[in-house]
């Protein structure tokens, strides 16, 4: 019975004793880790071959790249190069506005500003690493999610009989 209440007045009933905070010499700074693609860091995806690039992505953007590409793809293509320049040099290149959402991200296209048309307007999206290997549209939906608001007047049938002030 002693040791009941010896553990009773080293806790106080308020629950769990206070932990410590640690000081910044014991926080360690968190470290980036390293992107890869298929176990690829993005300079071996940058230098690789297109034709190795493409074995690595999933089959339905492999089958868009093998079929070709179409000329408003080639125009995009021709962007891209003059804005990797752009940036290789320093500047900062324009956001690049396109309506091809059908087009495969490639290591190539890591770091650059795309303006993507959603039918409506441009979504501006960043390109980075985990976007690689995959469509531009799916980075600017179509569809707006549905936000309803209180019913007007009319709405219900019950609204006929509400007098109007």
């Amino acid at each position: 019975m002693g040791e009941k209440m010896a553990r009773q007045k080293k806790f106080s009933g308020k629950g769990k004793p206070r932990r410590k905070s640690k000081t910044k010499k014991q926080v360690a700074p968190r470290r980036r880790v390293e992107f890869k693609y298929k176990g690829y860091t993005l300079e071996e995806l940058q230098e690789m071959p297109m034709k190795k690039f493409m074995e690595l992505i999933p089959a339905r953007q492999r089958r868009s790249m093998m079929r070709g590409i179409t000329p408003k793809q080639r125009k995009l293509v021709i962007k891209i190069k003059k804005a990797r320049r752009l940036l290789n040099r320093g500047k900062e290149p324009r956001v690049i506005r396109t309506h091809c959402r059908d087009f495969v991200i490639t290591p190539d296209m890591v770091g650059l500003t795309f303006g993507i048309y959603n039918g409506k307007e441009f979504h501006e999206v960043k390109i980075v690493e985990e976007a690689i290997g995959r469509f531009l549209g799916e980075f600017a939906p179509t569809r707006k999610v549905v936000q309803h608001g209180s019913p007007g007047m009319g709405a219900t049938r019950g609204s006929m009989f509400v007098p109007i002030k």
